[in-house]
């Protein structure tokens, strides 16, 4: 996520904590090393002066806490000043005493379908009952796309292909999943042209006939800064609103985006950062910055971690800690780390450990999906009992998974070592990671 501001912001700091001394000269460096990066970013220049303005001060002036390093301290003020710039904390509430409507808009082209999509699947993780209705009536395949990316996940979607008259489709919709009891009954609408004008317009008439619980603005984080006109003209219009931006990933510009909006007042609820469906998460801009500046964040770490167990998780885990590993079960934690998405997203959120190479990460990637392929041409009684291998079965595998013999055997070897080391520690080094982080 936004790897051209990550790496600009940990590199002004690496250069920053390395030095000797921290003096006041050392600390305008830091601060022209910030606004660097921040400007590459696309974040507005007057922004960006004003933030590094209140950093350099706070730096030079502020009295440090007893025990506490300086260099500390000051990348301490420099997460607090980016949250802080980067807007409040502000949770997005579902009444659960009543049906939620929830409008979404968006212009065209931003991923305003897509993300209703990733908004329906995020709340049903939520134990929300969701209803999503398609009357995207301008945008041929709209209705198709959305059916596409819910139906795999039990999401029902309300639409008519010849009904033309969006609000028409929206108040049958409506009435449909009112009957049945949904909870949650978000609306996917025609995308605008590129003019925030018509994007309003059509908001205001459609809030005024539906009476949303909620509207909320998709803004493509691509176009930088100038997602601040977007969120200014709908903020002006929406007192119940609150705005999702989208394609974080990797994205040269969306810095810039969220500071735009955040210099706003707008409530930004969401952010989507991948192309999978489980790709939308809460906007927190403390957590946000953690991960930016490589404290990481371990909350949203655990949510994850949370969302991917199965209830009888704990028990395998028990008997993996005690040294009574399967090839089973490495199986399936490589597929539970695949559901939490690529093993780079996941590093982010472990403090320290977005400091490990690329090439790093892309190895271990890469040696997880072969393992996967080795495991799955293994028989049952291989997977529980690994001692049972023999040169003939290796050849038939290493056949079976499109792999090489040794392959396996490094597979194999890797195995055994970690079972040794669990039962050697007793998973107290496991144990003492989940206990940092906070895990019960």
């Amino acid at each position: 996520m936004l790897d051209n501001l990550r790496t600009g912001l940990q590199d002004a700091i690496k250069k920053f904590v390395s030095n000797d001394e921290i003096d006041e000269q050392t600390v305008k460096e830091f601060v022209k090393d910030l606004q660097r990066s921040l400007l590459q970013a696309d974040v507005n220049v007057k922004l960006v002066f004003n933030l590094t303005k209140k950093i350099e001060t706070r730096a030079l002036n502020e009295r440090i806490p007893t025990g506490i390093p300086k260099r500390d301290h000051i990348v301490k003020i420099l997460y607090e000043e980016l949250s802080t710039t980067l807007g409040s904390e502000r949770k997005f509430e579902l009444n659960k005493e009543k049906e939620n409507i929830i409008l979404v808009l968006g212009i065209q082209g931003s991923g305003k379908t897509t993300t209703v999509g990733k908004l329906a699947r995020y709340l049903t993780k939520k134990n929300y009952s969701v209803g999503v209705i398609g009357a995207d009536t301008f945008r041929p395949g709209a209705l198709v796309q959305i059916t596409s990316l819910c139906e795999p996940f039990d999401i029902e979607i309300f639409g008519q292909d010849k009904e033309k008259d969006a609000l028409k489709i929206i108040n049958n919709g409506i009435e449909h999943f009112k009957k049945i009891g949904k909870e949650v009954i978000i609306i996917d609408t025609t995308g605008r042209h590129k003019e925030e004008s018509g994007l309003m317009e059509e908001m205001k008439k459609l809030t005024n006939k539906i009476k949303p619980d909620h509207t909320l603005l998709v803004i493509d984080s691509t176009i930088g800064q100038q997602s601040e006109a977007q969120s200014k003209a709908f903020t002006n219009v929406s007192s119940i609103g609150g705005i999702i931006i989208t394609k974080l990933d990797g994205a040269a510009k969306g810095g810039g985006a969220i500071a735009a909006v955040a210099n706003t007042n707008a409530n930004i609820f969401f952010i989507g950062n991948g192309e999978r469906i489980d790709d939308l998460e809460e906007f927190v801009s403390t957590r946000f910055v953690g991960r930016l500046i490589g404290m990481g964040d371990i909350q949203t770490l655990l949510q994850r971690l949370k969302e991917v167990q199965s209830e009888d998780q704990e028990i395998k885990m028990q008997r993996i800690m005690s040294g009574k590993m399967t090839i089973n079960d490495l199986y399936e934690q490589l597929e539970q780390i695949n559901k939490m998405g690529s093993l780079k997203k996941v590093m982010e959120l472990i403090p320290g450990a977005a400091q490990v190479p690329e090439k790093d990460i892309d190895n271990i990637e890469e040696n997880m999906e072969k393992w996967k392929f080795i495991i799955q041409s293994m028989t049952k009684d291989e997977k529980q009992d690994p001692d049972l291998m023999n040169s003939s079965r290796v050849k038939r595998i290493a056949k079976g998974s499109g792999r090489s013999e040794k392959e396996i055997k490094e597979l194999l070897n890797k195995y055994k070592q970690s079972k040794q080391m669990m039962k050697a520690s007793k998973g107290r080094g496991m144990r003492q990671l989940l206990k940092k982080l906070g895990a019960n």
